[in-house]
């Protein structure tokens, strides 16, 4: 028998889970569900990253999927320790300015536009539906726990970053843009 650590614990059997800090709390609390959610748009940027993109668009999403991996550890320590320095506003100005450069490309929006055109650009579009979720449940988490402001606009900012993303990939490999064809 080896000495390797065993990944199962077997803690979580009765449907608890400990917070970074030891505090145990049931799998369904809002804080387990707003680092869970981060982990999920983190997975799907990995499948995204794992098509045949551009390998800018690749290097971006890896720095994303660090950051992503900061912002759920900080949402799962039961004491953060107030403003993160692992999330700094340069963050923030890098999908900016990511967007400004993709944006000079895309024809101008005259409607919503309904998701899909291509696979990839459908991966876009669900990530962007998880950030938005993500951002969601750390608001509502925000509202009775410390969490940084900055997370919530990093969110805010990455659902965006997603939205130009899928069409930048759509007009890269000439992948139709379905507008909204209903008034709202």
């Amino acid at each position: 028998m080896n000495n390797r650590s065993k990944i199962y614990t077997k803690t979580g059997d009765k449907g608890e889970t400990s917070l970074i800090g030891g505090t145990r709390v049931p799998k369904y609390h809002i804080r387990i569900e707003a680092y869970g959610t981060v982990d999920e748009l983190n997975s799907y940027l990995g499948l995204i990253r794992d098509q045949q993109i551009n390998n800018h668009y690749k290097e971006i999403l890896i720095e994303i999927q660090n950051k992503l991996f900061t912002v759920g550890s900080l949402l799962a320590s039961e004491k953060p320790t107030g403003k993160s320095t692992a999330i700094r506003d340069e963050d923030i100005i890098l999908l900016e300015n990511e967007m400004d450069v993709m944006s000079e490309y895309l024809p101008e929006l005259h409607s919503f536009l309904l998701p899909g055109g291509d696979t990839v650009v459908s991966y876009c579009h669900i990530a962007r539906c998880i950030c938005r979720r993500a951002e969601r449940v750390s608001t509502l988490l925000a509202q009775d726990n410390s969490v940084d402001e900055i997370i919530l606009k990093y969110l805010n900012r990455l659902s965006d970053y997603l939205f130009v993303l899928a069409r930048k990939i759509a007009f890269d490999i000439n992948a139709p843009e379905t507008p909204l064809k209903t008034r709202i």
